[in-house]
């Protein structure tokens, strides 16, 4: 029984050199593939004609949420089914995965999280860190014609294809744009942990808002080279601790609501 770390994507990533271009059929949780050409070719065509016409290039900005020093992520997207690969573990950069450290991690650990690690975007819907994917623009809040709100389309489609993967502990470390694109249901519920980042000062908590990415990184990092295979969030939060996290309960779990786990800490780096 393998744990699931479930991860937003980053709008930072790596420069895919040239070389085979992106095969959906070959990525993880072949029952989205369908699910995933819809989203992509709705995104090539909104793309497509910018180049040559401003309007369109306009709409595309105001569909992507892009201002006027990110248009060019709008010819990146248009050539989406040419452009060069990475596996997605080396194409998402930011703090999050710079304080992962993937390349760092031992051949063991890099196991686990080929096996553990699902990354959600608004573009592929969920892949795993071998996955080979060209870099694009599209976050899991954008409303994409034809296809409406892309979290509600992906919460429709990973319904009944994510269950099966998640077997045992799911640890949501995503942000709430991504949260919604699969919603752990039924008996999962109760085996689901989301975890919040507080720092502590002077007695007093505040959540922390961007050196929490740094931190779950770190958590996620230190579990996976751990080697223990919590099952539930009970268990995450003793293994936690024993890796020296101040870890508390903020909310036990119910067969309707996740646990909420607390990390505090007294730095923030």
């Amino acid at each position: 029984m393998a744990y699931l770390v479930l991860l937003p994507p980053s709008e930072g990533k790596a420069e895919a050199p040239a070389g085979a271009p992106l095969d959906l059929a070959s990525l993880s949780l072949p029952g989205l593939t369908a699910a995933r050409e819809r989203v992509l070719a709705a995104l090539v065509e909104l793309c497509r004609d910018a180049a040559a016409d401003q309007a369109a290039e306009d709409r595309a900005a105001e569909v992507l949420g892009l201002s006027k020093g990110l248009r060019g992520e709008i010819a990146r997207n248009a050539a989406l089914r040419t452009a060069g690969t990475l596996p997605a573990g080396e194409l998402y950069t930011g703090v999050l995965y710079d304080a992962l450290g993937l390349a760092k991690l031992d051949e063991a650990a890099y196991a686990r999280a080929e096996r553990s690690l699902l990354v959600f975007s608004g573009l592929w819907g969920a892949v795993r860190i071998g996955d080979r994917i060209p870099g694009y623009r599209c976050s899991g809040g954008v409303k994409l014609p034809p296809l409406g709100a892309l979290g509600g389309y992906w919460r429709r489609e990973t319904a009944e294809v994510l269950p099966a993967e998640a077997d045992g502990l799911v640890l949501d470390l995503r942000s709430s744009a991504y949260a919604a694109s699969w919603k752990p249901a039924g008996e999962l519920v109760a085996r689901t942990a989301t975890v919040r980042v507080l720092q502590e000062k002077d007695g007093k908590r505040t959540v922390v808002s961007h050196f929490n990415k740094a931190t779950k990184g770190r958590l996620v990092r230190d579990l996976l080279n751990s080697g223990e295979q919590p099952a539930t969030p009970g268990e995450l939060l003793e293994v936690l601790r024993g890796l020296g996290y101040t870890v508390e309960t903020a909310a036990a779990g119910s067969a309707r609501k996740p646990w909420q786990l607390d990390v505090v800490v007294t730095e923030i780096h």
